[in-house]
């Protein structure tokens, strides 16, 4: 990392990926930087991005010469992590604040293998995060600081609302409800169109119904604080349509137990790739 005339301590992105790319476009859009980024097979778009905004851009941390970053994000698969951890322990030895965003591995596992003393932090990003819109809770190491969380939460802000949870095996809950939950959304976009195609309509009007449907409902969700349950309720005619479906969907072996079974299900599954980091 050649770091001589910045006067600013750089921001190292290892991964540019989904997730990773998403940061880096809005740490460009916010003028966070500098920024040097580390990935094997950078997209063009990547590629574009970096040239454009005077971001270097390494395949490995070994080829990059070690000075302090301030911060260093960590935006690798679990199972590519296991095997980067080694080669990131002289940047988090050099003082840079560690921030992963990898599922299932733990605070311990990167302890072991970047030294007592790194400042570590996790975070659960989610794919809506790609326009702005996502949600990440932060979990914080006892060695990372008040002013740690504050670039951590800076840094993350680009992608969305950021949220704290007190223990680190909430992070798996967090992972269950909104890292995986976009793809619950989607399921249920895709169950409403294959259901109206079944009711008798044309597969692209099926599919349009039910992305409008969905996005529509999220969108006035979003758009004032009346609970879930209250605006339901404001859909719900007695005796009529809405009702007559809602008791199936509200029936003891409905669609609430089986969200439940299923985060559970998504819940021990990070734990398990936690024991095995």
């Amino acid at each position: 990392m050649r770091g001589a005339g910045v006067s600013t301590a750089p921001i190292l992105l290892i991964g540019a990926g989904r997730m990773g790319g998403a940061l880096l476009r809005g740490w460009v859009a916010k003028k966070i930087g500098p920024i040097i980024a580390v990935d094997t097979a950078p997209s063009l778009e990547l590629t574009a991005l970096a040239k454009k905004h005077h971001i270097a851009i390494f395949p490995a941390v070994a080829n990059i010469d070690t000075v302090r970053a301030r911060a260093c994000v960590v935006a690798l698969k679990p199972q590519i992590l296991k095997d980067e951890l080694p080669s990131l322990r002289p940047v988090a030895q050099s003082g840079a604040l560690m921030l992963s965003i990898a599922a299932g591995t733990s605070l311990a596992a990167m302890t072991k293998a970047w030294g007592r003393g790194a400042r570590i932090l996790r975070a659960m990003p989610n794919t809506p995060g790609s326009i702005g819109r996502g949600i990440t809770a932060l979990y914080a190491g006892k060695s990372a600081t008040q002013k740690d969380k504050a670039l951590a939460e800076s840094l993350l802000a680009t992608l969305g609302a950021t949220t704290w949870v007190k223990h680190e095996h909430d992070i798996d809950t967090v992972t269950a409800i909104s890292g995986s939950g976009p793809a619950y959304v989607f399921l249920m976009v895709e169950a409403l169109a294959d259901a109206a195609e079944a009711e008798g309509l044309p597969r692209a009007q099926a599919e349009q119904l039910a992305r409008a449907t969905i996005t529509g409902a999220g969108a006035l969700l979003d758009s004032n604080v009346t609970p879930p349950a209250e605006l339901r309720r404001n859909v719900t005619s007695p005796k009529g349509t809405t009702e007559a479906a809602l008791k199936i969907l509200m029936a003891k072996n409905g669609l609430s137990p089986l969200i439940r079974r299923a985060v559970a299900a998504a819940r021990r599954r990070g734990a398990e790739l936690g024991r095995l980091s």
